[in-house]
């Protein structure tokens, strides 16, 4: 009898002990931002998104500047205007005045080094871009482009050389430094700061919206298919003559 009493006591204990662990695992079915697949989206990586989203207003810019020059009749003057618009707003009002101007450079200014010589270079570049930004707005205002086709070819190249480079420079040099400055809890907290920032700009997902609005531009300038950039072979040696003896 004492075993068997002893045994139903060891059954109870251990069924409770299954009992509460099956409840917490239900209570963790649910698994919060962080132990989802990918995680957290950290600051540094979202302000490397939106460089990619910029990137490929660029190349909407770059593919359009010999089409200028050859035929300006087979360049949207609408492509340009949305381009220049989304640049504007994701760009220049959003991501380089609300989060690299207002914390990011600053902070690496403050942070000293060879990386705080750079920000007020930047600055300068951002203010350039939102000059060639107003410019290209103005000239592709109307139904058909003008007839300064040249001047525009030469802003756009002249704007996506100054940023190929600028965003290059703080994908490398800026956000590593800028990082450098923070500690895991405050990564955090900025992450979130730019997070409210972002639903305060757009009321929704500004990332998400531009991502749709320019694969929307480089679909109708043909530019969506990703193939057509492969690069094509190298060329191949030739032979050089023998040397007459």
């Amino acid at each position: 009898m004492k075993d068997r009493r002893g045994f139903l006591q060891t059954s109870a204990i251990g069924g409770a002990a299954l009992i509460v662990a099956a409840c917490h695992k239900g209570a963790g079915q649910q698994p919060d931002e962080e132990d989802e697949k990918g995680g957290n989206v950290t600051a540094t990586e979202d302000l490397m998104r939106e460089h990619g989203v910029l990137r490929r207003a660029l190349l909407v810019y770059a593919e359009s500047v010999p089409k200028l020059r050859a035929d300006a009749s087979s360049v949207s003057p609408d492509a340009l205007q949305r381009t220049a618009r989304l640049f504007r707003t994701f760009g220049e009002d959003y991501h380089e005045q609300k989060l690299e101007e207002a914390y990011i450079f600053p902070a690496v200014k403050n942070g000293g080094g060879a990386a705080a010589a750079l920000p007020d270079i930047l600055v300068t570049q951002h203010n350039r871009g939102r000059e060639i930004t107003e410019y290209i707005l103005s000239v592709t205002s109307g139904a058909k482009l003008g007839a300064a086709n040249e001047a525009l070819a030469q802003a756009l190249v002249g704007f996506v050389r100054m940023y190929e480079h600028h965003a290059a420079l703080e994908d490398t040099i800026i956000f590593p430094a800028w990082k450098a400055t923070l500690n895991e809890d405050q990564m955090d907290e900025i992450g979130d700061k730019f997070e409210e920032i972002e639903q305060k700009q757009f009321g929704q997902d500004g990332y998400e919206d531009a991502v749709k609005q320019i694969n929307d531009i480089e679909q109708a300038l043909g530019l969506s298919e990703l193939s057509q950039f492969t690069a094509p072979p190298p060329p191949v040696n030739q032979p050089q003559p023998s040397e007459k003896k």
